[in-house]
């Protein structure tokens, strides 16, 4: 099933809450992609040393628990998809970059419990035979402060799991990176600001990009290691081009613009899809079924439904 000749031509599943009422996987071929990313999620609080996941349920969706996860890859690799699982901290009212403490006892102990949390899902990596595993999301200041941490745990995966490995570093922390020489893959949350612009056309998010795309391939050639986007997408509204985490706060106010949504993907493929550095990339995100959400979620970052179904379509379906 393992093709990292060809582009990544991914999907990031949402977790669904109860079991699939029907197979997922036709809707992802019918798209064209040939990868999906399977998300199981621990939470954490702000500035809290200690990671949550209940794999026996309480408080985790059934996509999200060991029961779900398994049964998800199980469907896929019937259909002939591949999978990265990629396990991410959810810090409500926070994010990932911004966990830090001021004593090593702290630090010790976040450590302990992110390496409780992530290793039994390389492990599963492993008796799935799954081509890809990522050991991170965006942590920015851990990733700096902690570089033995990081190394000492990619060694601990590498003995349990023979796939390749990718770290899913946020779009303004990739370069800061200190320990890519020991991973398979650059990976990139490509959410780069391009325009604020309420409908950007694709020919000026093109240009956008242009200055972006010389500093990913000025790194690739001083890394040498290709260049995969774990994350990339756009909501649905106006101004989607933009800052993507601020547009997330003002979402119930912003006015859907499909169109929008559209242009901004069209010029990320057009920009990338030649080039080769590119591994491809992970759309973010598909929700199976359409469950996972309360209504349909017409302003979320999901082509479903959508104009843009058909520009991921026709880049997908291109090899």
């Amino acid at each position: 099933m393992e093709q990292m000749d060809e582009k990544v031509t991914g999907l990031c599943f949402v977790a669904p809450p109860e079991p699939f009422p029907q197979n997922p996987m036709p809707a992802v071929h019918q798209i064209g992609a040939k990868w999906i990313a399977v998300i199981p999620f621990g939470f954490s609080r702000a500035q809290s040393t200690k990671i949550n996941y209940n794999p026996k349920g309480w408080g985790q969706w059934w996509g999200e628990r060991p029961e779900g996860i398994e049964t998800t890859i199980k469907m896929a690799q019937k259909e002939q998809l591949n999978v990265m699982l990629k396990p991410q901290v959810y810090i409500p009212g926070s994010w990932p970059g911004g966990l830090d403490f001021a004593e090593e006892a702290q630090w010790k102990e976040w450590e302990n419990s992110y390496e409780a949390y992530i290793l039994p899902f390389a492990d599963m990596a492993e008796r799935y035979e799954l081509p890809l595993f990522c050991i991170g999301t965006e942590f920015k200041i851990s990733v700096q402060k902690r570089e033995v941490f990081w190394r000492e745990l990619i060694q601990k995966i590498r003995k349990r799991n023979s796939g390749k490995l990718v770290y899913a570093a946020n779009c303004d922390e990739y370069n800061l990176v200190p320990f890519w020489d020991a991973l398979d893959y650059i990976g990139v949350d490509a959410y780069f600001p391009l325009s604020s612009d309420q409908t950007p056309s694709t020919k000026s998010l093109v240009k956008a990009w242009k200055p972006k795309l010389l500093e990913l391939r000025k790194f690739y050639l001083k890394k040498w290691k290709p260049i995969l986007f774990t994350e990339f997408g756009y909501l649905s509204v106006d101004g989607c081009a933009g800052k993507a985490w601020e547009l997330e706060k003002e979402i119930n106010s912003l006015p859907v613009n499909e169109q929008a949504q559209a242009n901004a993907l069209d010029a990320l493929f057009q920009t990338f899809w030649k080039e080769p550095f590119w591994a491809g990339g992970f759309l973010w995100k598909w929700f199976p079924n359409m469950r996972g959400h309360e209504g349909y979620p017409a302003k979320d970052y999901t082509p479903q439904g959508k104009i843009s179904a058909k520009v991921v379509q026709n880049w997908y379906k291109k090899q």
